[in-house]
C-alpha cells in the first residue's frame, strides 16, 4: 500500500550487477534498502563514492530494473511500468547530453518534441525557464559556446521542458564556479516554493545539501543515518571547535599536525582565519592542542556529521601518507634554489577575435601552492595549458622550471606533471599498464621505472591487476597522481582534481599535497571548491581573461571586503568577481 504524501517509496530494495571480472560474481550496488521521500521536498543523498547514490536515482527513473525489493514512484510500481514513471519524472544525469552544434533555442526545441510537448504550451514555459536560467538573451548562441555554468543551467531548462512532478538531479553543480552554483540553486529552491517540485538531488557539497528538508547519508549501498539537517547536526554536538594559527605556521601545517593526532581528532580543515577541527570526545586531552593555542567552541555543520559518520564506517586509514621515501626529490638541488619557478611576465592568448587571457603578470616561488580560480569561461583553463606547455602564447613571456617556454617547451614539459580534470587514463587498461605508459612517455625505463612503479602502488594502495576504468573517482584521482609522480617532477598541475570526490577523499588528497609541497615540489591548481583555496600559500582570481586579485588566502579576504565581513573564500570570489563586472559594466556604459 502506497503512501499519498509519498513521491518515492523504496522497500528491502537490493540492486547487483555482473562484474567483469572472473574472481567476483557480481558487485552489490544497494543493499536491503528502505525509505520514504515526500512531495513537494527537496531531499538531498550524500555519500562517498560508490555508495550507491547514482545507481538509486536511476532505479528511481526506472533506467535499471532492481534485483529484488520495492519501489514505487509517484504511486507506480517502476519494476512493472517504468514508462509510466519515465512519462511523469525529468531527470538529469552527470554528463547531461546537450546538443553542442544545436543553439539554446533549438536544444530546448529538441527537448520539447522528445517529450511531446505541445506547440501552445511551449511559448510559456520555454519564456518561464529562460528567465529563471538567465539565459534569454543567449536563445541563439551555439551550446558548444556557453560556458561551464550556462551549459549547465541549459540542461535544468531542457530537463524541465515538460513540468514534472518529480525532478532528479545527479550532482548538477559538479565542475562550476561558486557564482553558477549559486544560481542554478536559486532555480532549484524557486521551483520548489513555487511549483510545489518533487527534488531529489544527489550532491558531494555538505552546504547543498544543508540547504534540503531531508538528507540521507549513504555508504556502501546502505543508508547510514537520515534525518533533517539539524537533526543530523545534532550528531556532531559538542565536539566541534576551532582554532586560529599562529602567524608563523600555515593553516594546512597546523591541519596536518592536528590530523596526526587520530586518537583525538577525528577530522580538520582549514575554514577562512582558521582550521575547523572534531574531537573524538566532548572534552579536549591537554596533549590535544599544538602548545601556545586555544580552541574555541563552534556550532556543528553537516559536513562535521557526515565526516564523524564515514570516519567511523570506513575501516582505511584517513589519508594516504606520503613518507619522505616516496618520490623524495630533495636531492634535486633546483628544489633549494630561492629563484621563481614560473615567471609569467604580460601573457596574452588570443583565438581570432577573442581574447582568453588579456596582460596576466604573476611569479611562482618553489614549494609554493598556488591556485588558478575564476568562474567558468574566466581564461583560467587556458592560463593553465599555457603554464604547462600545452599551449603556445600569442604574446608575454613565460618561464618554466626555468626554462622559456617560446624556445625550449619539451625542456620544460620534461620536468613538470600533469593530472587533468578528467583523469587521462587509459580505461581499458590495468593499473599497472597506466603506470607503465605514463613513466615511459615521460622516459622513464627500466629498472628506474620499475622501482618508481612499485613505490606508486604501495603508497597509493593501488593494486597492479585492477582495470582503471572499474576504480571509483577517489581511486582513479590517486592513480593519476602516481603517474603524473612517477618521474619526481619539479612542478605538479592538477586541473580540478577534486571536481566529484566526496569530503573525505578530498580531505586525504589535500593531507598529500601538502607533504609533496613540504618536499619542494610547487603546485599549481585550478579548483571550483573555494573552500580548497585556503590550503593554497598565494591564489590568483581571473575573470574574462583579466587578474582581479592576487595574494595569500587572508589578503584575497581582505580584498573582497570592502563594506562588509567575508567569513569565506567562497563569498569572497563571489564579491571579487562581482565588483569587478560590475565596474566592467560601468565602464562599458561610459564608453
Amino acid at each position: 500500500m502506497t503512501d499519498e504524501k509519498a513521491v518515492v517509496q523504496v522497500k528491502n530494495l537490493l540492486m547487483t550487477f555482473k562484474a567483469e571480472s572472473k574472481k567476483t560474481a557480481e558487485i552489490t550496488a544497494i543493499v536491503d534498502l528502505n525509505m520514504q521521500i515526500n512531495k513537494g521536498e527537496l531531499t538531498a543523498l550524500v555519500g562517498p563514492d560508490g555508495s550507491g547514490k547514482t545507481t538509486l536515482l536511476r532505479l528511481i527513473a526506472g533506467l535499471y530494473k532492481a534485483t529484488s525489493g520495492s519501489l514505487n514512484v509517484l504511486g507506480v510500481d517502476v519494476s512493472k511500468n517504468p514508462q509510466a514513471v519515465q512519462d511523469c519524472i525529468s531527470y538529469m544525469p552527470q554528463r547531461f547530453g546537450l546538443y553542442e552544434d544545436l543553439s539554446v533555442q533549438e536544444n530546448l526545441d529538441l527537448y520539447a518534441d522528445l517529450h511531446g510537448v505541445s506547440k501552445d504550451v511551449r511559448g510559456q514555459r520555454f519564456k518561464r525557464l529562460l528567465e529563471i536560467t538567465d539565459l534569454t538573451q543567449f536563445t541563439q548562441r551555439l551550446a558548444g559556446q556557453l560556458s561551464g555554468g550556462m551549459k549547465q543551467k541549459l540542461g535544468l531548462a531542457c530537463t524541465l521542458v515538460r513540468s514534472p512532478e518529480l525532478l532528479l538531479l545527479d550532482e548538477p553543480s559538479v565542475g562550476v564556479d561558486p557564482l553558477s552554483r549559486r544560481d542554478l540553486w536559486i532555480i532549484i529552491e524557486q521551483l520548489v516554493q513555487e511549483e510545489n517540485l518533487s527534488v531529489i538531488i544527489s550532491t558531494a557539497y555538505m552546504d547543498e545539501a544543508e540547504k534540503c528538508a531531508y538528507v540521507y547519508i549513504m555508504h556502501e549501498g546502505k543508508i547510514l543515518k537520515q534525518g533533517s539537517p539539524e537533526q543530523l547536526k545534532e550528531i556532531a554536538h559538542g565536539q566541534t571547535w576551532s582554532l586560529k594559527p599562529s602567524e608563523q605556521i600555515k593553516a594546512r601545517t597546523l591541519q596536518a599536525q592536528l590530523l596526526d593526532n587520530d586518537l583525538e581528532i577525528i577530522d580538520a580543515v582549514p575554514k577562512g582565519e582558521q582550521v575547523n577541527f572534531i574531537s573524538r570526545q566532548k572534552e579536549l586531552s591537554v596533549d590535544t592542542l599544538p602548545e601556545g593555542l586555544k580552541a574555541n567552541t563552534r556550532p556543528p555543520e553537516l559536513e562535521d556529521a557526515f565526516m564523524m559518520l564515514l570516519q567511523q564506517t570506513q575501516k582505511q586509514s584517513k589519508h594516504i601518507s606520503i613518507s619522505e621515501q616516496a618520490f623524495q626529490l630533495a636531492q634535486n638541488d633546483n628544489l633549494k634554489s630561492e629563484q621563481p619557478i614560473i615567471v609569467v611576465k604580460d601573457l596574452v592568448r588570443t583565438f581570432g577575435d577573442f581574447t582568453a587571457v588579456a596582460n596576466t603578470s604573476f611569479t611562482v616561488q618553489r614549494g609554493e601552492i598556488f591556485g588558478l580560480l575564476g568562474p567558468n569561461g574566466a581564461g583560467k583553463t587556458t592560463t593553465f595549458r599555457m603554464l604547462c606547455g600545452l599551449l603556445p602564447a600569442s604574446s608575454g613571456y613565460l618561464e618554466v622550471a626555468g626554462k622559456n617556454l617560446r624556445t625550449a617547451r619539451a625542456e620544460a614539459r620534461a620536468k613538470v606533471g600533469y593530472v587533468s580534470q578528467k583523469f587521462a587514463l587509459y580505461s581499458n587498461l590495468t593499473v599497472l599498464e597506466n603506470l607503465k605508459f605514463f613513466g615511459g612517455a615521460y622516459g622513464l625505463s627500466g629498472k628506474k621505472l620499475n622501482q618508481q612503479i612499485d613505490k606508486a602502488l604501495q603508497q597509493y594502495d593501488l593494486k597492479p591487476h585492477s582495470k582503471s576504468g572499474d576504480l571509483p573517482g577517489g581511486y582513479k584521482q590517486r592513480l593519476s597522481m602516481a603517474a603524473a609522480l612517477l618521474h619526481e617532477p619539479e612542478i605538479l598541475f592538477l586541473d580540478e582534481p577534486t571536481s566529484g570526490i566526496d569530503p573525505l577523499a578530498r580531505r586525504s588528497f589535500w593531507y598529500s599535497i601538502g607533504e609533496l609541497a613540504n618536499q619542494g615540489i610547487t603546485i599549481i591548481i585550478t579548483t571550483h571548491f573555494m573552500e580548497e583555496a585556503e590550503y593554497c600559500d598565494r591564489i590568483a582570481i581571473q575573470d574574462a581573461g583579466k587578474l582581479l586579485a592576487l595574494g595569500s588566502p587572508q589578503q584575497v579576504r581582505k580584498l573582497a571586503s570592502k563594506d562588509k565581513h567575508i567569513g569565506d573564500m567562497n563569498e569572497a570570489f563571489i564579491a571579487i568577481v562581482e565588483q569587478a563586472r560590475v565596474k566592467a559594466c560601468c565602464l562599458g556604459g561610459l564608453q
